[in-house]
């Protein structure tokens, strides 16, 4: 039986609400939670039988007893709380996107090596067991050589110029909200980091990235395709393709389920995990880099999704107000 983490929550907003039920059912309980309204933190602690809750984050972060910390509030501000978390010797599970660029990334990565500390990205696509399954099918050559890849993702956001998705200030658009899903799949299956970006894209009236396509290609001569938009629905579909057959895998940020199609018209279905269980994996995996330090630390690939993220809006010509 491995020894139970002190987990503590920072921002109890929506998502954090199916995180604790999934903490509680991995480890049996959440520690501790904080807001910067105390009210909310303290009815947040009533519903998941939480023993501390704390009105701003300083406070709970000097909690010694905290070993790792959950942040969910907005995007734009995760380098700041990441950055405090392990100041204060906290171990720290993210949302995505986990920081805006890769500069605030790489400074979190290094600061958490010098610190003996585990950084991970909340990225389902990482720890579901699906995903685990296809790379042995893929690394043992049962689709062949790998070819391609193509990954669709449409969220049709109701039109609403000062809704957060559309919001410059709080690092909004597509990219950074459903990109990183499409992005982290894409390279979770690529042999190695693109070498080559070319991009497209289409601003909201706010400036931000309402829809694009981005073409990556790397040494191997794999190339992958990503058609992302926040105005209109898409499949969320990966498709990976090797020279022996197609895996197509539908609704992929959770997906349980995935096809293969073979040259010869062989169909083969493939069934690991449970979609219900996508937050459970996530924190189980986090609890073994932790305690067992022997499952990969995909901190690596959140830095190559933030280097693809930085000259895809390079080559867009988006800055966020707030980047140096």
């Amino acid at each position: 039986m491995m020894s139970k983490l002190k987990w503590a929550i920072l921002g109890p907003g929506k998502i954090a609400e199916d995180f604790a039920q999934a903490i509680i059912t991995v480890n049996g309980s959440v520690y501790a939670v904080g807001s910067r309204n105390l009210e909310k933190s303290k009815a947040f602690a009533t519903r998941y039988q939480i023993e501390k809750f704390y009105g701003n984050y300083e406070e709970m972060l000097e909690d010694h007893e905290i070993d790792i910390v959950y942040i969910s509030t907005p995007h734009c501000n995760h380098y700041e709380y990441i950055m405090k978390s392990l100041h204060n010797n906290k171990h720290v599970f993210c949302e995505k996107a986990i920081t805006i660029n890769s500069h605030q990334l790489k400074e979190i990565a290094q600061l958490a090596i010098q610190k003996n500390l585990i950084v991970a990205e909340a990225m389902t696509i990482y720890h579901m067991p699906l995903y685990k399954k296809i790379r042995q099918i893929i690394n043992s050559g049962q689709i062949g050589k790998l070819k391609m890849i193509q990954v669709s993702f449409g969220s049709c956001k109701e039109y609403d110029v000062n809704n957060r998705f559309f919001s410059k200030d709080l690092a909004g658009g597509a990219l950074l909200d459903i990109g990183t899903y499409a992005l982290s799949f894409t390279r979770y299956f690529l042999s190695g980091p693109p070498t080559e970006i070319l991009t497209t894209m289409k601003k909201f009236e706010t400036g931000v990235d309402e829809q694009s396509a981005i073409i990556l290609k790397n040494s191997m001569d794999e190339i992958a395709v990503i058609s992302l938009t926040m105005r209109a629905k898409m499949p969320k579909r990966g498709v990976i393709a090797g020279e022996l057959g197609f895996i197509t895998i539908d609704n992929f940020p959770r997906a349980s389920q995935a096809t293969i199609n073979y040259l010869d018209g062989k169909v083969e279905m493939i069934d690991a995990g449970e979609t219900s269980q996508a937050l459970q994996y996530e924190i189980q995996d986090m609890t073994d880099y932790i305690l067992e330090k022997n499952a990969m630390n995909t901190l690596e690939l959140s830095i190559d999704v933030m280097d693809i993220m930085d000259e895809v809006r390079r080559q867009w010509g988006i800055k966020y107000p707030f980047e140096s």
